[in-house]
């Protein structure tokens, strides 16, 4: 399947963060808990190699319990400032700010040993599409500050927002990268919402989701839809639409309508709290 997403805004996009990272002191990125490594733009490895990262691993109340703190400890082993976060749940704000004034203690200490008190952190929020960065920002701003939606690339341009305790806040579109690294990679964004769908093909993510799903949690369709589990796709999602009436005439089944609603249970965490990607086996980061 061939799955590429890299339009015009995107390049421009890249180049704007090229432009301002000199401006700040600290990069939060935000990835997505259920594909902790597909989520995870490679652009930003090189592009931020010089500066201080905060990783945000969003939506985490919609992956698995126990591979959460496992996809945490693997982040700080590699360096990371990292927080597991939940964007519907004003309380995990305080782990987010902490873990920001944490990253950061050392700049503003430097600075108030020159005398110069209050210093204002420049910090830049990134992430791919739909990943929650307006939500984070709203909320830490405690305003609507940034537009939000449920479709990818609604947010656009450029703003900085003040935030409490003396940071100052660059917020950006999402950002794609120009060549996926593998076809599970691509589907992985797909499944979870981060590519538009204009660009997809519905019923073959939906097929290539189903195959998927079964094997990461056997029990998720049978628990939603209330089927007996085959172990061909395809008669999964015709006894899915048999059961929620995705049905056109001549009992045909309506592949796109079925296909729209299991991807959509799924991004809603409708299916149950899954991960679709584990840790490297070859270590312990449950510990």
């Amino acid at each position: 399947m061939n799955i590429n997403w890299y339009p015009g805004h995107m390049k421009k996009t890249k180049d704007l963060l090229k432009e301002n990272l000199k401006l700040v002191d600290l990069v939060i990125e935000l990835i997505d808990a259920r594909i902790p490594i597909s989520s995870k733009n490679p652009d930003f490895d090189e592009l931020f190699v010089n500066k201080k990262r905060v990783l945000v691993i969003n939506k985490y109340d919609l992956a698995n319990p126990n591979l959460n703190k496992a996809w945490e400890n693997y982040y700080k082993n590699l360096g990371y400032y990292t927080v597991l976060y939940n964007s519907t749940d004003n309380k995990e704000l305080k782990k987010v700010e902490a873990v920001i004034e944490e990253a950061t203690a050392d700049i503003v200490e430097r600075y108030r040993n020159k005398g110069i008190q209050n210093k204002v952190i420049k910090t830049m929020i990134v992430g791919i599409p739909n990943v929650g960065k307006s939500t984070l920002i709203n909320s830490i701003a405690k305003r609507k500050s940034a537009k939000t939606g449920n479709m990818p690339g609604v947010t656009k341009g450029k703003q900085w927002i003040r935030l409490p305790k003396n940071i100052d806040l660059l917020d950006t579109p999402g950002i794609l990268w120009p060549k996926f690294i593998s076809e599970e990679n691509a589907l992985n964004l797909a499944f979870t919402g981060a590519i538009k769908e204009e660009v997809l093909q519905i019923e073959e993510i939906a097929y290539s989701f189903v195959e998927k799903i079964v094997k990461v949690d056997e029990n998720a369709l049978t628990n939603r839809y209330g089927i007996e589990l085959s172990d061909k796709a395809i008669e999964n999602i015709d006894n899915i639409a048999r059961k929620r009436g995705c049905i056109l005439n001549k009992n045909e089944i309506n592949y796109e309508r079925v296909s729209r609603m299991i991807l959509s249970d799924f991004q809603d965490g409708k299916l149950g709290r899954i991960t679709l990607e584990k840790p490297d086996n070859n270590h312990d980061y449950l510990n």
